[in-house]
């Protein structure tokens, strides 16, 4: 993998609210060294645990395919990412998905942080509708590393404190959640120090 980038995934967890869809968002600690103070979704870097611990069942081929795109060598493979986002958002808001029955996660952004940031991480953002078991709103099994933990219609978190990305993020998700489908999974490529923005397809 790329030098000093590592290897992160990220859930959107979505659920149907009385004023339309709404997703699940946390704040960053004031004393946290990457993005403080910040409100975004459940994610994190992805750790050695994680290799051969995915569930295939989650990605549908396509998504699968687009996720060994444009890959540095040594990056982890696609359920390995998955294995990632769906711990993190266990430890970070308390809440598991079950065994997939059905591909459960879309691959639907990808960014790496500019290299002007002090932590640099190349991530991969996956939609996910939350079953009755992940949709209620008891966060008391959480690591506490999100504070605030609450559901959002797209409004609400449009109006909170967010980096930049997590609002190109949010402009992704209620196109997608609207019905309208992407010309290839948006990737803004800041792996070198000319930024380029590409579409997975």
């Amino acid at each position: 993998m790329t030098d000093g980038i590592r290897p992160a995934a990220t859930v959107i967890l979505c659920r149907q609210g009385q004023g339309g869809p709404e997703v699940l968002m946390g704040q960053r600690g004031a004393g946290a060294v990457f993005m403080p103070s910040k409100f975004v979704f459940p994610g994190g870097g992805v750790d050695p645990q994680d290799h051969g611990a995915g569930d295939a069942g989650y990605l549908a081929p396509l998504c699968r395919g687009r996720l060994q795109q444009w890959v540095p060598p040594g990056a982890p493979d696609a359920d390995t990412l998955v294995a990632a986002a769906l711990r993190e958002l266990t430890e970070e808001t308390g809440l598991s998905l079950p065994p997939a029955q059905e591909p459960a996660f879309r691959f639907m952004f990808r960014a790496i942080t500019p290299p002007w940031k002090g932590r640099r991480f190349d991530a991969r953002f996956f939609l996910a509708q939350a079953d009755e078991s992940a949709a209620h709103e008891d966060f008391s099994a959480s690591s506490g590393e999100l504070q605030h933990l609450r559901w959002l219609n797209l409004p609400q978190a449009r109006e909170l404190d967010l980096p930049f990305i997590t609002e190109v993020v949010l402009a992704e998700v209620g196109a997608l959640l609207a019905g309208q489908d992407q010309p290839g999974v948006p990737f803004f490529d800041n792996s070198t120090s000319t930024p380029m923005f590409r579409r997975i397809v």
